[in-house]
C-alpha cells in the first residue's frame, strides 16, 4: 500500500525526518519495495544544528531510519488511499 501510495509521490517535494531528528526536504527521484528513498535538490531543516549536510545535492535514505514523511496536502489524494486501503482490508 505505501509503496504504491510512494511511488505516485516521484517529482514531488517531500520532507523526510529521520529518526536521528535530522529533517531533510527535496524532490522525491525514487522509492524501492522497502520505502528507501533517493532525493534530489536535497536541503536540510536545521542547518545551524547539521551543517555538513549543506553541500549535500542529493541522498540515498534508507527506509529503516525513516521516523515520517511529510507531503504537500495537493499530493496526496485521499480518495485513492481510502480506496486502497479499503482493498487490502478484505484482502
Amino acid at each position: 500500500l505505501f509503496y504504491s501510495f510512494f511511488k505516485t509521490l516521484v517529482g514531488q517535494p517531500v520532507t523526510v525526518e529521520l529518526k536521528n531528528d535530522l529533517a531533510i526536504g527535496g524532490t522525491l527521484v525514487s522509492v524501492d519495495q522497502f520505502l528507501n528513498l533517493k532525493l534530489d535538490d536535497v536541503r536540510v531543516a536545521d542547518e545551524a544544528r547539521f551543517p555538513h549536510m549543506m553541500s549535500v545535492k542529493n541522498c540515498f535514505i534508507r527506509g529503516s531510519v525513516v521516523r515520517y514523511v511529510g507531503l504537500p496536502a495537493a499530493a496526496v489524494d485521499t480518495a485513492l488511499l481510502q480506496d486502497a486501503t479499503r482493498k487490502e482490508a478484505k484482502a
